[in-house]
């Protein structure tokens, strides 16, 4: 049987036959589902790939959350040396899906390629490849901590989680490592809700309502609609798309006059069933330009005393809250004061952290290390440890050759 082509965008081939990614003559590791989904699309590049027709393709009818899609993203782009703010192989096309932007070439299977340790031609201007992936340094903390607050939902004590920092902190990345490794260990429900700056009013319950609608089309949609009919109708009655238009009617004359505090009651009520079957993660992002409406429930959810298997993960950067006089800052301070919610604030990287960056991107041998540990440093001083700025400011080195192996020295 004929070898599978292999797929070239350079400087990296991607093997099919052995499920490989290769950067000149050197093998960068990739988890089977990151390489699927890497596969998926570049073999459909350069068209928009859904989120999905992604999650149809890699996982069938395994239910995978949104925030866990973007964790593998987030890996690939880190194996590429990719940003997303400027992307040269992955583009973002937000609410939508992915698009793979370099080009791509088709070739015969080559023969083996030279070891690692082999000066090579082609390896001479690009830089070394990640040995594993690595897309966290400094936030071994915060890591455990969340593994912490998990596990005590897990025994039925709910728990509502607040990571906070300015923009680049990354708070998204944390809570997508968080939740990859989550995953990883066992069942786990994830509802995603994405709050969005608005001028004026906003829909009440925007992202939890966006957050149940992807429940509600995964997997376990149908136990989770069935779970909303008996106890959150106003709810259902909120998401037409889901039903038929029957269903719609028959729902009106139950929820006319609804109020906000029945509203809250309901879910509540409903998350407390659906916890007994599968733990739950909230993830609501960017809670400081959360609606009002969706404080109102968090509080509900939070001052309940009912066992629940529940996690509530809210990111925000505190600036914002106190810019705009939002009142988030209250509902934290009245639930920390209570002791019904924490706070991760995520810090600046040290220098030595920043260099474990560098070490980890470009699998830094001991011998190398040295030219480094002064890159460390001057990435800190004109970074100040801001994680986002500081990947940036690496990809536009790399970019440049600035940082290269040339016959096997840095």
């Amino acid at each position: 049987m004929a070898s599978a082509p292999d797929l070239i965008f350079p400087p990296f081939r991607l093997d099919l036959e052995h499920e490989q990614l290769w950067r000149g003559p050197d093998q960068v590791p990739l988890r089977p589902k990151t390489f699927a989904v890497l596969h998926y699309l570049v073999t459909h590049a350069p068209r928009l790939v859904t989120q999905a027709e992604l999650l149809h393709a890699v996982w069938a009818d395994t239910y995978v959350s949104e925030g866990l899609l973007r964790g593998y993203m987030h890996e690939l782009r880190i194996v590429l040396g990719d940003a997303a703010q400027v992307p040269r192989f992955i583009e973002t096309v937000p609410r939508r899906g992915w698009r793979f932007l370099a080009p791509v070439t088709t070739a015969s299977h080559p023969a083996d390629p030279p070891p690692s340790h082999t000066p090579c031609a082609t390896a001479a201007s690009v830089p070394r490849p990640l040995s594993h992936v690595s897309p966290l340094v400094g936030r071994e903390v915060e890591l455990a901590q969340l593994h912490g607050w998990l596990a005590r939902a897990l025994g039925g004590e709910r728990q509502v989680v607040f990571v906070t920092g300015e923009p680049g902190m990354g708070k998204t990345a944390l809570v997508d490592t968080f939740l990859a490794q989550a995953l990883a260990q066992g069942e786990l429900g994830i509802a995603l809700g994405q709050c969005v700056e608005h001028y004026g009013v906003g829909e009440a319950y925007l992202p939890v309502l966006e957050a149940l609608g992807r429940l509600c089309r995964g997997a376990a949609g149908d136990q989770l609609l069935r779970l909303l009919r008996r106890y959150a109708p106003t709810w259902l009655a909120q998401m037409p798309a889901l039903l038929e238009a029957t269903e719609c009617e028959a729902l009106q004359p139950q929820v006319h006059g609804a109020t906000q505090e029945r509203m809250v009651r309901e879910l509540a009520e409903a998350v407390e069933v659906l916890t007994t079957v599968q733990p739950l993660v909230l993830w609501l992002e960017d809670v400081h330009w959360s609606d009002y409406s969706t404080l109102d429930l968090l509080a509900g959810l939070a001052h309940r005393r009912e066992p629940a298997r529940l996690l509530v993960l809210g990111t925000y950067r505190p600036a914002e809250v106190l810019a705009h006089r939002h009142p988030l800052r209250g509902l934290t301070q009245d639930l920390q004061v209570h002791r019904q919610c924490v706070e991760v604030p995520l810090r600046l990287l040290t220098v030595a952290e920043v260099t474990q960056y560098l070490e980890a991107r470009f699998a830094i041998r001991a011998q190398d290390a040295a030219p480094f540990h002064a890159l460390g440093q001057t990435l800190h001083q004109g970074t100040d440890g801001n994680p986002l700025f500081m990947v940036l400011v690496v990809d536009a080195l790399v970019a440049q050759g600035a940082i290269a192996a040339v016959a096997g020295q840095w």
